[in-house]
């Protein structure tokens, strides 16, 4: 569900008031409700419920339907890579960039 589509009834609440009744404003978030906390009659801060986190396998699936990951062609673990590192003359690239860094 996206945020923009669903609605949430907002509720709104001076500072002394949420200080001196707090577990007020958490039965409303826990109510699905959105606690607008106000200073002067201006709002200063929003208090609401966490999304529920999505799990590992529901994030994948979401990512194949929409395009943006696919799937393996074989399932199992991953072979091994095929190619060999090899060894280059000179500095460590990592000498190189603290050299860099240090420059400016």
């Amino acid at each position: 569900m996206s945020l923009l589509s669903r609605r949430v009834s907002t509720m709104r609440m001076g500072l002394r008031e949420a200080n001196q009744s707090f577990s007020k404003a958490m039965k409303a978030v826990k109510q699905g409700k959105e606690v607008v906390l106000t200073e002067r009659g201006k709002p200063i801060a929003v208090i609401k419920s966490l999304e529920p986190k999505e799990d590992q396998e529901a994030v994948i699936r979401r990512l194949e339907a929409e395009g943006l990951l696919r799937p393996p062609l074989k399932r199992g673990p991953m072979p091994k890579p095929t190619w060999k590192a090899i060894r280059v003359k000179g500095k460590l690239i990592s000498q190189t960039i603290s050299e860099e860094r240090d420059e400016r």
